[in-house]
């Protein structure tokens, strides 16, 4: 497993009965997570300063409950990188920290290239939420294309990469359904060096279009390959799918990418350490294909 533990305004305080309590900079939140099985709290006190809790209906969905007044919106900062912090309806807050392993490995990937070979390397950054990725790759030195479906989403993206200090790096916001964009960019012959991807278990694209993880994720690799470069550097593939094995993965960009272009693979989890504790929470899994 892979270890996002280099935050320092980020922290899992403590882990029980479903609920890992979470410090976001200066903000304490209180979220479900179903891989917190266990009962015991090993910092019970820390539990008394809960900012906001989040509570799931037995309808679907739930509520925030706010038990100390909290900033609409807030920074966390990992390294040099910024991000805008939003409770949303549905407990997320509009950052995955676990994902710093992969921020962290495509920086080096697009620098180490950069020096080495001194060309422009072009990334697409594939149902691309609110930009932890896209701001990595701009810093690193990459242009991106970034696709989303969501409207509100690509918006919070922009505000991550201005409040990064990246607004005059090379971005292109497309909102559209990710399989009818690269087929656009299959006819229009675009080439891109690397390509990332963090698809959901189930959504429906800006026309209604299904995308259910199990059934689309193959073929949408492969397509993908379509628009891969002549020296492409990395594909990421993320899922927080239940049930998928990291394997899967592994599997697939065998299957596809490796195929075409020979390079290493490698898959498995991620995760996030508890403060003062030996605990780790895993937090979904990841595949990598990257050039020798």
């Amino acid at each position: 497993m892979k270890i996002a533990n280099e935050w320092k305004e980020y922290k899992i305080l403590d882990m029980a009965d479903g609920q890992k309590l979470e410090k976001w900079g200066d903000v304490i939140l209180s979220r479900p997570d179903p891989q917190i099985i266990w009962k015991e709290k090993s910092f019970p006190n820390k539990w008394k300063k809960i900012n906001a809790e989040y509570h799931r209906s037995k309808t679907g969905g739930g509520s925030w409950e706010f038990k100390k007044k909290i900033p609409n919106q807030w920074q966390v900062h990992y390294k040099n990188l910024t991000f805008n912090i939003k409770p949303m309806g549905f407990k997320h807050t509009g950052l995955f920290p676990e994902q710093a392993v992969n921020w962290d490995w495509m920086i080096n990937k697009i620098k180490n290239e950069k020096q080495k070979n001194n060309r422009e390397i072009k990334v697409l950054n594939l149902f691309a939420y609110t930009g932890g990725a896209t701001v990595a790759c701009l810093f690193a030195g990459a242009s991106v294309c970034h696709v989303d479906s969501s409207k509100g989403m690509t918006t919070w993206a922009k505000e991550n990469i201005i409040s990064s200090g990246l607004e005059k790096k090379s971005v292109r916001y497309i909102i559209d359904d990710v399989v009818k964009f690269v087929n656009r960019e299959i006819r229009r012959g675009n080439k891109y060096d690397a390509i990332i991807m963090d698809p959901p278990s189930y959504g429906r694209g800006v026309k209604g279009e299904v995308w259910q993880f199990e059934n689309n994720i193959y073929d949408l690799v492969e397509l993908c390959t379509k628009v891969l470069s002549n020296k492409p550097i990395f594909f990421l593939i993320n899922s927080y799918t239940t049930g998928i094995s990291s394997s899967v993965l592994k599997n697939i960009l065998e299957l596809t990418v490796e195929k075409k272009y020979k390079g290493k693979i490698e898959a498995g989890e991620i995760g996030l350490p508890m403060e003062n504790s030996k605990l780790i929470l895993p937090c979904g899994i990841y595949g990598r294909w990257e050039s020798k």
